[in-house]
């Protein structure tokens, strides 16, 4: 009887200490959308009406986007939805070259791990996190059911669109003369955009959308530069457990060194159409 006994206080004791309950990690899914606004300098000088709403309903899906944002406490995965063109029904091909990919954070890791596709080439950039030195507002507004506060930072302007290309990007660095007289020195100018994010201390997770991040709750808004982001809506812990894994295909390689690639082969793409020119 006791052998039956033991055996039995023994399996109990197993089947205790083996059962793990099922309590779903702390997620969260929050839907994002930004809207851009777009100088047309000069050249919108000399368009009419009519043509300047031509030109941004041509332009809207790049204007204006929707994002998805998933996390848990410290990781986050932040990816832009698919949208068709306004005009011609079809994905903006020439734009997703220079737009962002799919982006993984990890807040412990101190690590961003960044999917992009440029001229259907798969890359994988691996980085650390862009240092943000915010500062705290008293400032406060409610953003849907959370109420939120204001905090502004100074952040070099490529670092926040590293992936991205513009043809002043190709245009030599200013010179200024040294004061040793031994000829001129390249000064590089570094523009530095402001931006304004509100948080919500509700949601105490350092997340936030694109490269936005380090704040003491979720930011559920920013405006940097000529583009808003804004939350439109919050899902906590969803009954279907969210995908929150780094991107792990394409050739490896740092931020620096993926806009040094960008920019050589945008040089290369306008030294060839001017050879054909003459």
């Amino acid at each position: 009887m006791k052998p039956i006994l033991f055996k039995f206080i023994f399996l109990s004791f197993l089947i205790l200490f083996s059962f793990k309950p099922n309590v779903q990690e702390f997620q969260g899914q929050a839907i994002y959308f930004s809207k851009s606004t777009m100088e047309l300098g000069s050249w919108g000088a000399r368009m009419s009406e009519a043509q300047k709403k031509q030109v941004q309903a041509r332009l809207k899906n790049r204007l204006e986007k929707t994002y998805v944002l998933n996390f848990n406490k410290v990781e986050s995965v932040f990816n832009e939805e698919d949208k068709l063109d306004a005009m011609s029904g079809a994905t903006d091909s020439w734009g997703k070259n220079f737009a962002q990919g799919e982006q993984y954070k990890n807040i412990k890791e101190n690590a961003l791990v960044q999917s992009q596709e440029f001229y259907g080439k798969q890359f994988l950039v691996k980085d650390k996190l862009q240092v943000i030195a915010w500062k705290m507002g008293k400032e406060s507004k409610q953003i849907g059911q959370y109420m939120c506060f204001k905090a502004t930072a100074s952040v070099p302007t490529a670092e926040l669109s590293w992936y991205d290309f513009s043809w002043s990007d190709l245009t030599p660095p200013t010179k200024e003369t040294d004061s040793t007289n031994t000829g001129p020195t390249e000064v590089p100018e570094v523009k530095m955009t402001e931006v304004e994010a509100w948080y919500t201390p509700q949601i105490p997770v350092s997340h936030g959308p694109a490269e936005y991040w380090g704040l003491p709750g979720l930011i559920l808004e920013v405006s940097a530069g000529n583009t808003t982001i804004l939350c439109s809506k919050i899902v906590m812990n969803p009954q279907e457990s969210l995908k929150i894994e780094a991107p792990d295909r394409g050739k490896e390689i740092t931020k620096s060194d993926y806009r040094a690639t960008i920019q050589s082969k945008m040089l290369e793409m306008r030294d060839n159409r001017g050879r054909r020119r003459s």
